[in-house]
């Protein structure tokens, strides 16, 4: 099934998403968050529910799945290459009662060729009461989906480079639970891909379900959270990670991040186990 060029620039539908606590919830239990968090999991907590920003990513996933299905390509052979985050307006705490409706469209930038692969460029913008939340970027590989006669990509060079003269300046490890994908998927992504192992081995991935990227992401935000943003998640403004390996559910993550000028850090995530990095390119900007 051949990429077509003509789609790109097509914009989907708004997309309508009721936040209630419990979405907020769902979500942080998703990437991990543990009962010492329970800022982002109680609708009680003073102040209202926290929210951590990379939520972005849940009301977006249906205008990008809309404008993926109009590429021609086969979203069943679908991974992610690539994703970024911009925070404009943080979702205000919510408590018992409380409700938000967001409203997303998405717009298909680019469809590019890289002869083996095909890569898609989706980008969204979110907004409640009005304001602009969230903006995300969202690059998608389509394994064997290349030479349909498309441009090369330009070469991004925004991610800082991790400094080798130093340690950083901070690590976190957290072991991934083995149903961590089961409960991920909840929150909307419900690719088979993680979650039927006939499927995985389908498509190749005969090892089983593969962890959702957007969750690997997640448990980098949380990490940058903690660590880079004194535990304000408002104070983070932008993330962005590259999906160089695949995460099975069970598998130790290690983030590490390297303070740097202009409220930037140089991120990076690692399974040690098999000395591998899954999420590289990766950067935050803290407010």
């Amino acid at each position: 099934m051949a990429l077509d060029l003509s789609t790109v620039g097509m914009t989907s539908g708004a997309h309508t998403m009721r936040v209630d606590w419990r979405a907020l919830a769902t979500y942080a239990l998703g990437i991990g968050a543990k009962r010492d968090e329970l800022e982002y999991l109680y609708e009680g907590a003073a102040g209202g529910m926290k929210v951590y920003p990379t939520f972005a990513v849940v009301p977006a996933l249906g205008p990008v799945f809309e404008c993926l299905s109009r590429t021609g390509g086969d979203v069943a052979m679908v991974v992610h290459g690539a994703q970024t985050v911009i925070v404009h307006e943080p979702l205000p705490g919510l408590k018992d009662g409380d409700a938000l409706e967001l409203s997303t469209t998405g717009k298909l930038e680019a469809l590019y060729d890289l002869k083996k692969f095909g890569q898609a460029i989706v980008t969204t913008r979110t907004t409640f009461e009005g304001k602009l939340a969230f903006e995300t970027s969202w690059m998608i590989i389509y394994r064997g989906g290349g030479n349909f006669g498309g441009p090369r990509p330009t070469p991004d060079h925004e991610a800082p480079s991790l400094p080798k003269d130093r340690s950083p300046d901070f690590s976190m490890t957290e072991a991934t639970s083995l149903e961590q994908a089961l409960l991920y998927r909840i929150s909307g992504d419900q690719n088979p891909l993680h979650a039927d192992p006939a499927f995985a081995d389908r498509v190749g991935f005969p090892q089983g379900p593969i962890l959702h990227g957007l969750c690997t992401f997640g448990f980098l935000g949380r990490a940058v959270v903690r660590h880079a943003c004194g535990g304000d998640p408002r104070r983070l403004k932008k993330l962005v990670a590259g999906f160089k390996k695949p995460v099975w559910p069970g598998d130790a993550l290690t983030t590490q991040g390297y303070r740097l000028d202009d409220g930037r850090w140089a991120l990076a995530t690692n399974v040690a186990e098999r000395s591998e990095t899954v999420l590289g390119g990766a950067f935050a900007v803290i407010g």
